[in-house]
């Protein structure tokens, strides 16, 4: 199977994405002098978007690369809850998957950007355990979607979606069904995704959940070998910038992919990317390193892109036909 043929037969693939949503907002300007009230630089607002983002961006790159999503997390009774349920539901997604709890705020960041740089960001978010009806409102719409679906991808920004109890009620039932399950984590939850297929940890995630200070190849293979251990899934694909990536099989086999990125701007969403592209294509069966290969290079143009970015599959085309 090779990346172009992988790539038609992920077209049409269902990934259940679980994770935290929220809004990408950004604030566009350029800056040209320093405020006389504080050392601090006065930008003139050019442009403002907004973009899903967290969880979000996930779905956002699976329907880029021709997927289809169910989609489930949490958001408040607010304004952000309301232009994200109206986001998704646009983009052809039910939005049943959303559950509403009025008593804390949709996640937002907003990001002030100029010259191709992030000057600052602030967060409205309230972090920490959700109320026990909203774990159970989750539970149900997962368990009902798992008959549904090719694919599991957690999405874990640590605001209290992904939550033990929860993952207890729902792993057993995807890994008896035989449903691939990808997880791009959060150090403290490492414990929570055992027995997964696929756990994506950057290389200071990876330290800091192995216990080893990766320095070199010998620190990282002892790290990739201590989560195997730890996690008993199936892989473990640390991503490493601009050194690549290298994805650890519970075989032994070690492959290390060198990255395909040419310049990089700005890495917020590329661990999305990776989640995502991983997904649909363990979605259609393919071998472990093709999938990683092919999500490495997805994860090259997202880099190479200003803000919250998605991979699209006519990006992907054009890419791998540079690189045959």
């Amino acid at each position: 199977m090779q990346f172009k043929t992988l790539l038609k037969q992920i077209s049409g693939k269902r990934v259940l994405v679980l994770g935290d949503v929220m809004v990408d907002h950004y604030i566009w300007g350029t800056v040209k002098r320093i405020s006389p009230e504080a050392p601090v630089p006065v930008v003139d607002v050019n442009s403002e978007s907004v973009r899903l983002g967290g969880a979000g961006n996930v779905v956002n790159n699976i329907l880029g690369l021709g997927g289809k999503v169910s989609f489930c997390s949490v958001i408040g009774e607010d304004q952000a809850g309301h232009w994200i349920r109206e986001r998704v539901a646009s983009k052809g997604i039910e939005p049943d998957g959303l559950i509403v709890e009025k008593e804390r705020p949709t996640t937002k960041k907003t990001r002030i950007v100029a010259h191709q740089q992030q000057v600052v960001r602030f967060d409205h978010e309230q972090r920490g355990a959700f109320l026990a009806k909203t774990s159970r409102a989750l539970a149900a719409y997962i368990m009902n979607m798992l008959s549904q679906v090719d694919c599991l991808a957690i999405s874990d920004y640590s605001k209290g979606v992904v939550a033990k109890p929860l993952l207890r009620k729902i792993l057993p039932s995807a890994i008896q069904r035989g449903i691939p399950i990808v997880v791009d984590p959060k150090v403290s939850h490492f414990p929570f995704y055992k027995k997964v297929t696929l756990v994506t940890p950057n290389n200071l995630e990876a330290s800091q959940a192995s216990g080893i200070e990766i320095e070199n190849e010998a620190s990282l293979l002892r790290a990739g070998e201590v989560l195997l251990k730890k996690l008993a899934s199936e892989a473990v694909l640390i991503t490493r910038g601009e050194q690549g990536m290298s994805l650890f099989e519970k075989s032994g086999t070690v492959t290390h992919i060198p990255t395909e990125a040419k310049q990089v701007f700005d890495v917020t969403g590329a661990g999305d990317t990776v989640l995502s592209t991983l997904s649909l294509a363990l979605a259609v069966g393919a071998p472990l390193p093709l999938a990683a290969k092919l999500a490495n290079i997805a994860a090259g143009i997202v880099v190479g892109i200003v803000g919250t970015a998605s991979v699209e599959s006519a990006m992907l085309q054009k890419a791998l036909s540079e690189l045959s």
